[in-house]
C-alpha cells in the first residue's frame, strides 16, 4: 500500500517523498540497508565528528534516529491496537543532549540501531491491513499506522543523506 498524504502531518511529507517503494515493509528494509551501509563505513574514531560548531556529532545523529524510530514505532503500536489516547510530541534537541551519545562506542550505537530497525520491521510484518489503516493523534496531528512506517523509512533516508552530504564529504 502506498502512503496516504491525507494522514501524514505536513512536516513529514519531505521524509515520505524520499521513499520510492510502494510497500511499507520494503521501504523499511531498504532504508535500514542503506542507512546501515553508511554507518558501517564510518571509522570508529570519527564518531564524535561534527561538521560545524553546535551541530550533532555522528553518534548523536545515530542516537537521534534510534530514539525517533522507537517513538514512531510506539505510536504505530498504540494506534494499531486501537488506543485512542493522544500521544505527545518530543523535543529532539533536548533528547539528543540528554542521551549522552558521545560517551558511547560507535559500533554499539550501530548495533542498537540495527536491533531497533529489525524490531520495527518485524512489528510492521505482523500488522493486518486494517491495523495499518488505523489512525491516531500524536503531537497534535492525525497519522495512520501505515504512514508511520513510511515516516520512519523517510526519516532514516533523510539522515543518511545528511551523513553523506555534511559529515562524510568533509
Amino acid at each position: 500500500m502506498k502512503p496516504d498524504f491525507n494522514t501524514i502531518p505536513e512536516y513529514y511529507h519531505g521524509y515520505v517523498n524520499l521513499i520510492t517503494e510502494e510497500n511499507v515493509i520494503e521501504a523499511l528494509k531498504n532504508s535500514k540497508k542503506n542507512f546501515l551501509k553508511r554507518l558501517k563505513s564510518i571509522p570508529d574514531q570519527n564518531g564524535d565528528f561534527r561538521y560545524d560548531k553546535g551541530k550533532w556529532s555522528i553518534k548523536e545523529l545515530i542516537n537521534h534516529v534510534i530514539d525517533t524510530e522507537r517513538v514512531f514505532a510506539y505510536r504505530a503500536l498504540s494506534f494499531a491496537r486501537n488506543d485512542d489516547t493522544e500521544l505527545p510530541g518530543f523535543e529532539v534537541n533536548d533528547w539528543t543532549s540528554a542521551s549522552q551519545a558521545d560517551r558511547r562506542n560507535l559500533n554499539e550505537l550501530i548495533e542498537e540501531y540495527e536491533n531497533v530497525s529489525n524490531s520495527t520491521i518485524n512489528f510492521f510484518k505482523s500488522l493486518t491491513v486494517d491495523m495499518l489503516l488505523n489512525t491516531g493523534k500524536a503531537n497534535g496531528s492525525t497519522v495512520s499506522v501505515l504512514n508511520l512506517g513510511y515516516i520512519i523509512a523517510g526519516h532514516e533516508t533523510h539522515h543518511g543523506n545528511i551523513l553523506n552530504e555534511r559529515y562524510m564529504s568533509s
